[in-house]
């Protein structure tokens, strides 16, 4: 569903991405491994639109995207939950998450309110309340279900659990492995390397802006050595 390769980027004369490289089927969660500062949030930032690339390639569905605006690849089913929640201040929970809802794809079974309530009784709760009067854990449910609302092909959640509280980073894995079994496509950039064996299908780790290793959970029991090399975790 989603391939990259050799994908370069740049912001200005700075070369950040030098020769990124990864795939996601249907169904796969798959994860974007390396530690801070080695381009994964430009990675995702590249295959958005929010970045135009220099080089490489990138293709979702089978169609080219690399350069298209935001928008364009958005509606073609890429959901995104950025790093920072970026949610919507002064509007309320009920207002974010019927923002940018969308069945452009036509699914059968499509994210509705009643759906991500159910999914985060916790936004269901406060529905009439700004957001940004709810804690950082609760922006990152609404972030999470305002991209749910878009009804993507593929959720792409760049550091999703950062910075939670135990108990809600708990409960946002737990989300992902439902949405998983539900056979969401998912691209996961986080640093908690147990969680993510145990969840992804397959991983992908940066280095310096260039794809160095790819394998399953085993492979990262297997190479545990270069492994922590390149991740530090």
């Amino acid at each position: 569903m989603l391939s990259v390769a050799n994908l370069k980027a740049a912001y200005g004369a700075s070369r950040v991405l030098f020769d990124v490289s990864l795939e996601i089927g249907d169904g796969e969660v798959v994860t974007l491994l390396g530690r801070n500062g080695m381009g994964k949030t430009t990675t995702v930032k590249t295959i958005m639109g929010l970045l135009v690339p220099s080089g490489g390639q990138v293709g979702f569905g089978g169609t080219p995207v690399a350069g298209l605006p935001p928008e364009r690849i958005a509606r073609m089913g890429a959901g995104l939950v950025p790093e920072g929640r970026q949610v919507f201040p002064t509007l309320t929970v009920r207002e974010n998450l019927v923002a940018t809802a969308a069945n452009r794809l036509r699914r059968p079974d499509p994210w509705h309110l009643q759906a991500v309530y159910d999914l985060f009784p916790r936004l269901g709760e406060r529905a009439g309340q700004m957001a940004a009067t709810l804690s950082g854990g609760e922006q990152q449910m609404l972030a999470v279900g305002r991209a749910l609302m878009t009804n993507p092909r593929l959720l792409i959640l760049d550091e999703a659990t950062e910075g939670l509280a135990p108990v809600i980073r708990t409960e946002i894995w737990h989300v992902i492995e439902k949405l998983k079994a539900q056979g969401q496509s998912i691209l996961l950039i986080d640093k908690n390397l147990g969680v993510l064996k145990r969840m992804a299908d397959r991983h992908y780790i940066i280095e310096k802006g260039r794809t160095v290793w790819h394998g399953t959970g085993g492979d990262l029991d297997n190479d545990a050595a270069k492994v922590q090399a390149y991740v530090g975790l």
